[in-house]
């Protein structure tokens, strides 16, 4: 079941002190961090996330996640890159690196960006494609930095609909709807959140995401079923900010 394992969908993470408003300005500043999560399945530990956020010195951001999950026979280790840049801020991705490797089949996959120009390089395929890009495109990982701008921006917001490139090269839209506030406790303390819900009815999976507004709409708590039967469960255990 864990092979399933939604792994993009954690998204950025910060709080008070990562990221804030400029003076006189409605920019969001997002300043570096090392998140790390807790992966649970049925309620035992299975393994471990972390997630990175740098500024580069070229001036974009590099937002990476990486798993690492033992369970019976089972594992399962997973890194995704995106590189971005942040103008007005509308996350704009360039770059988009995957790989996993484990039990079953090893993955890889590669792609360069440039959407005013309505290009996507496949780099593993060495092949152009050409893509009608809506101005607000995202890449697997990078929505979910949009996702967290988006709710700093406006707290009252209910509905969100992100049009995601896929590995393949294909725009699906992620939708994420409002479903309710909670309290909630976690090895990183308890926190306020409200709760964010994607359904995929084809595949009839349901992810839930939890963010905590005390904590500048970070990322606490995700939880992902199939059928009806869960797959996963991840909690935000450690935090790490640096300039």
């Amino acid at each position: 079941m864990l092979k399933a394992l939604c792994y993009c969908c954690l998204s950025i993470i910060s709080f008070t002190q990562v990221v804030s408003a400029k003076e006189n300005s409605n920019s969001i500043v997002v300043k570096p961090f090392k998140a790390e999560y807790t992966i649970l399945h049925k309620s035992s530990s299975v393994g471990t996330g972390v997630r990175e956020l740098k500024k580069l010195d070229t001036g974009l951001i590099e937002y990476s996640y990486h798993t690492d999950i033992e369970w019976l026979i089972f594992s399962d280790n997973r890194k995704e890159i995106s590189t971005v840049s942040l103008e007005n801020n509308q996350v704009i991705p360039t770059h988009y690196h995957y790989f996993r490797e484990g039990t079953g089949r090893d993955k890889e996959y590669e792609w360069r960006y440039e959407t005013k120009n309505n290009k996507a390089f496949d780099v593993k395929k060495k092949r152009e494609k050409s893509v009608d890009f809506p101005v607000n495109i995202q890449d697997k990982l990078s929505y979910h930095l949009q996702n967290r701008i988006n709710l700093i921006k406006n707290p009252e917001q209910k509905h969100f609909v992100y049009p995601v490139i896929s590995t393949s090269g294909k725009i699906k839209n992620y939708v994420y709807q409002y479903d309710g506030e909670e309290d909630i406790m976690l090895p990183y303390g308890l926190v306020k959140t409200i709760k964010l819900k994607r359904e995929v009815v084809e595949k009839n999976r349901v992810t839930y995401a939890w963010f905590a507004p005390e904590l500048d709409y970070l990322l606490v708590k995700l939880y992902q079923a199939k059928s009806g039967v869960e797959q996963f469960e991840a909690q935000l255990n450690k935090l790490t900010v640096t300039e």
